[in-house]
């Protein structure tokens, strides 16, 4: 399973990629959009970091539950200060519960192969999504 770092590895830097497209392009972007956009980043990227993470280090529960649950509420507050405090708010508090849930997810999915498939596929459509939806704005 030495596969997981570079998954992990990817998944950060594709959300760095899609922080500065959307940074560029954040003042074209409305409210609503901003708020989906925070809360899909932030959640999405937990539950991907959660379940990597897990998989990884299956017995250290607590620590990765504490290193998910901070990441997505970093990225979900760096994704909602993009576009109003307000989102922030919102992005750093579907972080925080998605970042929460995920390693249980992971626990109880047992190192199953295809759902790690079905996550990261899921993580980088809904990306894809979104950078799609801001360029149509």
């Amino acid at each position: 399973m030495q596969y997981i770092g570079f998954f992990l590895y990817g998944n950060i830097v594709i959300m760095g990629i899609a922080y500065m497209y959307l940074f560029q392009t954040r003042k074209l972007i409305g409210f609503q959009l901003g708020m989906n956009i925070a809360n899909m980043a932030g959640g999405f990227f937990a539950v991907a970091a959660g379940v990597l993470l897990i998989y990884q280090f299956p017995l250290k529960f607590v620590t990765v539950t504490i290193v998910t649950t901070l990441c997505g509420m970093i990225v979900g507050a760096l994704f909602g200060g993009l576009f109003d405090y307000q989102t922030l708010l919102t992005g750093y508090a579907n972080g925080l519960m998605m970042g929460i849930m995920a390693p249980m997810v992971g626990a109880a999915a047992q190192n199953s192969i295809p759902f790690l498939i079905m996550i990261e596929l899921i993580f980088v459509s809904s990306l894809f999504l979104f950078i799609l939806s801001a360029k149509h704005t």
